[in-house]
């Protein structure tokens, strides 16, 4: 894998999806913060279908704060770790009111510091809600950055740190969605769908699968 392959690959995926968005719904910085938060290790139609109850009910820090934990699991109780998930944003929204007048701030070690938000959930954030040409680098964007040798990595924080490297500064804000929906619709973990791939003939992957071989 080179600069100009991966450009490439970056240039189809932009071609075939100008102006790819998140799959979780949200209209504000603080509702997307909410449901990154809610889809660790969940998926986001689970959260979507949580969020759309929750939302038209409590959509700002202090509204939330005022479900209070036990109000809030009654609208996420379907999605998975919902109890610790509950206690996180209850104790986010907390420090959102009291440091910030319930502003999601935009700035990386804030976000940081609240509790349930890791780096991945502060480059959602930043870049999703703010612009920033951060990468979050989840499950899928670890195996497709892997798969196709596009950026390899023993960790997701190696993947991060190389994909900051090789992507031109003109892919980088939309770059991990691209990536994210080529995980989760084509190069699916147990059985890529290398036939209906749109960068097939790029990558770099040494055992492509193909439907003849069902």
């Amino acid at each position: 894998m080179n600069n100009e392959k991966r450009r490439q690959i970056l240039t189809i995926l932009r071609d075939n999806n100008p102006k790819p968005e998140t799959e979780l719904n949200f209209s504000s910085p603080f509702e997307l913060l909410v449901a990154v938060t809610l889809s660790a290790q969940a998926t986001d139609v689970s959260v979507n279908k949580a969020t759309d109850k929750l939302f038209p009910v409590a959509n700002t820090a202090q509204a939330i704060l005022d479900l209070g934990v036990d109000g809030l699991k009654q609208y996420i109780k379907t999605i998975g770790l919902y109890n610790n998930k509950a206690i996180n944003v209850i104790k986010a929204c907390q420090i959102l009111v009291e440091k910030y007048a319930g502003e999601v701030p935009e700035n990386r070690e804030a976000l940081e510091a609240l509790p349930g938000v890791g780096r991945k959930t502060a480059n959602v954030v930043l870049n999703t809600a703010f612009g920033w040409p951060t990468i979050a680098v989840d499950t899928h964007i670890f195996r497709v950055a892997n798969r196709t040798k596009f950026a390899m990595g023993k960790n997701v924080d190696q993947v991060e740190q190389k994909m900051l490297k090789v992507v031109p500064a003109e892919f980088k804000v939309d770059v991990h969605h691209w990536f994210i929906l080529q995980g989760r619709y084509t190069c699916l973990a147990r059985k890529p769908r290398c036939g209906s791939c749109i960068i097939e003939e790029l990558c770099e992957f040494k055992d492509k699968v193909y439907p003849d071989e069902d």
